[in-house]
C-alpha cells in the first residue's frame, strides 16, 4: 500500500462540544492537526495549562524512577518486549476520581527522596566534624576555652609534628617568654596542641604562632571533645531514623507504581490534548479544526462525528502546494523495513515509497553479509518467539519481522556456503568421529573460490543500483516526463552494462562476443550521455561539456558504488572465518572428554559474541548500502512525518471500545 494518500479534513462544530470531539479525535489517532490560519478565527492560548502539565509530567517521572528502585517487578530480557498492559474505560473513570490524590503523593515522594538525600550529606558533615575531633579526644578542657583571669589560651593544630619544646623555644624568641604548652597528639603532618600565655605577652604569642601555620579550632566546638562527640552521635542517630521513615514511606508507595505509571500517561495525554486546543481557531460558539487524515479512515471518522455530535465536516484533496504527512502501510515482510527507512527520512512529496525495493536488498545483503545458517537458525527462532507474542508494540513487532526476514535469508546464504556455527560439523566429525565429513556446501565454500564471491557481490550490487534507476525512470514518466525518463536513464544503463562487462575482464574471463556486445553498449551509451545530458544547456560548447561531464560523473559515481558491494565479501568471509577460529579454539585439548567439556563454554561464548558483532556490523553495512548507493540514485526524502493527535502512552492502552 506504500504511502497512504492523505486527505485535507475541516471540521466546524459547537463550542460546547469542543472537549467531547477532541477527546473522541485523540482516541481515534488519525486526525493530524494543523494551524488554523483563519484571521477572523481566534487562538485558544493553552501555554499556561501546558506549562502547569510539564511541571507536573516531570513530578510523576521523577516519582516513577524513585518507586522503581522498590519495587519487586520481575525485571529480564524478555520485559523489554512485553507491550503496554490494557485498560477498561471504567478503571480509567475510576483512577480520574483521585488523579489529584496522586499528582500529591508523587511530590511527597520527591520530598523523601530529597530528605534521604540532605540527611546523607548531613551525616557526612557531621562524620567529618567527628574526624576532626579525633585528634582532641585526649583534651580534658572545654574546646571553647579563650582565656582565664591572667592568661589567654590558643587551642589549635600546626600542619606538622612540632614538640612542646620547639614551641616554647619559638615563642620565647618572639619575647612570649610567659606561656606553657602541651602537645594532645602529633604526627608526621599535624600536631594539635593547647598553649597557655600570659596577658602580658599574649599579642606576642599569638604572632609567634600564626608564623608557625597555627590554625585555632573551629569555633563550631565550644564544649568538650567527649560531649561534642556524644552529641553528634546522637545527631547521627536521628538523621539515620529520619531517613528510614522516609524510606519506610518510599517502600510503601512502591505498590502504587501501576497508578503512577498511569497518571504519567494522562498527564502527557493531556498536555497532547492542550497541544491540539492551541491550532484550533474559534469564535463564541464555534471551533474549527483544520487538518490531515488518511483517505481510507476518513469517511469512517466523519460517520462517526455525524452520528454522535452536530457538525459540518469537509474532505479535499491537498494542494500541489502542501507539505503533506506521510504515513507508510505495507504488507508485513515489507514493514520490517519501514524503521530502516524512517531513520534515513521520509519520502518527499514527488518520492516514492522506497521500503519495496528496500525490502527485498535488505534482506539479501544482510543474510549475505552474515552468512552462517546456525546464526541465522537462533536469529529467525528469536524473532518469531517475540513476534508470537500478543501484546508487542507495533515498532518492536517490525523491528523483529526485519530481523526474522534476515534470518531467514541468513540461512538460506549459509546453507549455500556450507557454514554451520562455521565449522563445527566437520570439526566433530574428524576430532570425535574420526573421519572427514562430507561438504555441506550446497554452492560452494566462499574461502576455496574468494573471487567467485566478489564477481557475485558486484554483479548484486549492479542489479542493486539498477534498481534505483528503474525507480527514478518511473517515477519521472508518472510526473508527466516522458522523454525526460527515457533519456535520463536508459543511457546509463548502456554505458554502465558495457562497462562492467568490459570490467569483469580483469579479475575473471569473459565470453569475446559478450566482450564485444559490451563494447558497443558502451560506446553507444557515451554517445547518448553526451548528446542528451546537456539538453537544457544553450550552445553546442555548452551541450558537449555538459555531456561529457556527465559520462565522468556516471562512469566515476558507479565505480565507486560498485566497488562499495566488496564489503559483501569481506563481511562474509569474515563471519566464517572468526567462527572456524571459535571452532578450532575448542579443540586444543587432546583428550576427547576435556576436548568436550573444554570445546562447549568455548563454542557458546565465542559464537555469541561472534554474532553479536557480526549481526551489528551487517546492520550498519546493510544500511550503508541502502542511504548512500541506493537512495542516491532515486530518492530525496524530506517528508515530514503523519502525527495525529493520539493517545500518546507508554504504560498503558485502551481496550478497543473505549
Amino acid at each position: 500500500m506504500a504511502k497512504l494518500k492523505m486527505k485535507r479534513i475541516e471540521i466546524i462544530a459547537l463550542q460546547q462540544e469542543r472537549k467531547n470531539i477532541v477527546e473522541r479525535l485523540q482516541r481515534r489517532e488519525v486526525v493530524h492537526f494543523e494551524e488554523v490560519s483563519d484571521a477572523a478565527l481566534v487562538k485558544l492560548n493553552t501555554s499556561s495549562n501546558i506549562a502547569q502539565f510539564d511541571k507536573y509530567i516531570e513530578a510523576a517521572s521523577s516519582a516513577l524512577e524513585i518507586l522503581s528502585r522498590h519495587s519487586d517487578r520481575k525485571k529480564g530480557i524478555l520485559s523489554m518486549f512485553e507491550g503496554r498492559r490494557e485498560i477498561e474505560k471504567g478503571d480509567f473513570v475510576k483512577f480520574l476520581e483521585n488523579s489529584g490524590a496522586y499528582i500529591k503523593l508523587c511530590y511527597e515522594l520527591i520530598e523523601a527522596r530529597d530528605a534521604i538525600s540532605q540527611s546523607y550529606s548531613q551525616i557526612a558533615r557531621i562524620e567529618a566534624s567527628l574526624k576532626n575531633l579525633e585528634k582532641w579526644h585526649n583534651l580534658d578542657i572545654s574546646l571553647g576555652q579563650k582565656e582565664t583571669k591572667c592568661t589567654r589560651c590558643f587551642i589549635g593544630t600546626f600542619p606538622s609534628e612540632v614538640s612542646e619544646e620547639k614551641i616554647l623555644s619559638l615563642l620565647e624568641e618572639a619575647g612570649a617568654e610567659y606561656a606553657c604548652a602541651e602537645v594532645i597528639e602529633s604526627s608526621k603532618y599535624f600536631t594539635s596542641a593547647v598553649i597557655f600565655s600570659h596577658m602580658v605577652c599574649a599579642d606576642k604569642a599569638a604572632e609567634a604562632l600564626r608564623a608557625m601555620g597555627f590554625s585555632p579550632v573551629s569555633e563550631e566546638f565550644s564544649d568538650y571533645p567527649g560531649r561534642i562527640c556524644e552529641k553528634l552521635q546522637g545527631d547521627i542517630t536521628a538523621l539515620m531514623a529520619e531517613i528510614r521513615k522516609n524510606e519506610d514511606f518510599i517502600a510503601s508507595g512502591a505498590g502504587r507504581l501501576d497508578q503512577i505509571e498511569l497518571l504519567l500517561d494522562y498527564l502527557i495525554m493531556r498536555r497532547e490534548k492542550y497541544l491540539a486546543l492551541s491550532k484550533i481557531g474559534q469564535t463564541k460558539k464555534t471551533f474549527m479544526i483544520s487538518g490531515y487524515i488518511p483517505e481510507k479512515c476518513a469517511e469512517k471518522c466523519m460517520r462517526e462525528l455525524e452520528q454522535h455530535y452536530t457538525v459540518a465536516i469537509t474532505l479535499s484533496d491537498a494542494g500541489e502546494d502542501e507539505d503533506v504527512p506521510v504515513l507508510l502501510e505495507n504488507r508485513s515482510v515489507i514493514s520490517g523495513v519501514e524503521p530502516i527507512v524512517e531513520l534515513y527520512s521520509l519520502p518527499g512529496k514527488s518520492d516514492p515509497d522506497p521500503s519495496p525495493v528496500v525490502a527485498f536488498f535488505y534482506y539479501l545483503f544482510f543474510g549475505m553479509m552474515l552468512s552462517d545458517a546456525g546464526y541465522g537458525v537462533v536469529m529467525a527462532l528469536i524473532s518469531a518467539f517475540v513476534l508470537r507474542k500478543k501484546n508487542i508494540e507495533v515498532s518492536t513487532r517490525k523491528t523483529f519481522t526485519m530481523f526474522f526476514w534476515c534470518g531467514i535469508s541468513t540461512i538460506f546464504w549459509g546453507a549455500l556456503f556450507g557454514s554451520w556455527f562455521g565449522d563445527i560439523i566437520p570439526i566433530i566429525y574428524k576430532e570425535f568421529l574420526g573421519k572427514p565429513a562430507p561438504s555441506l556446501a550446497l554452492w560452494y565454500e566462499p574461502i576455496t573460490d574468494p573471487v567467485k564471491l566478489l564477481v557475485l557481490s558486484f554483479e548484486l550490487g549492479l542489479l542493486h543500483l539498477f534498481s534505483g534507476v528503474a525507480v527514478k525512470l518511473k517515477v519521472t514518466w508518472q510526473s508527466g516526463d516522458k522523454l525526460g525518463a527515457i533519456l535520463d536513464n536508459v543511457p546509463t544503463y548502456l554505458l554502465v552494462t558495457g562497462a562492467a562487462v568490459l570490467g569483469a575482464q580483469i579479475i575473471v574471463p569473459v565470453n569475446p562476443v559478450l566482450l564485444e556486445i559490451a563494447s558497443y553498449l558502451a560506446i553507444t551509451g557515451i554517445v547518448a550521455v553526451v548528446l542528451t545530458a546537456g539538453r537544457g544547456k544553450k550552445g553546442i560548447f555548452g551541450k558537449i561539456g555538459s555531456g561529457l561531464y556527465g559520462v565522468y560523473g556516471i562512469a566515476s559515481g558507479y565505480l565507486s558504488d560498485i566497488l562499495s558491494y566488496s564489503r559483501l565479501l569481506a563481511l562474509g568471509l569474515a563471519t566464517g572465518s572468526i567462527a572456524s577460529v571459535v571452532n578450532l579454539m575448542g579443540t586444543m585439548v587432546s583428550n576427547p572428554v576435556l576436548k568436550a567439556a573444554f570445546m562447549v563454554p568455548i563454542f557458546i561464548i565465542g559464537h555469541t559474541l561472534n554474532m553479536a558483532i557480526n549481526i551489528l556490523g551487517s546492520y550498519v553495512h546493510t544500511n550503508r548500502l541502502q542511504f548512500v548507493e541506493l537512495f542516491s540514485k532515486f530518492y530525496e526524502g524530506g517528508g515530514r512525518p503523519f502525527a495525529p493527535l493520539k493517545l500518546n502512552t507508554k504504560y498503558i492502552k485502551f481496550k478497543e471500545n473505549f
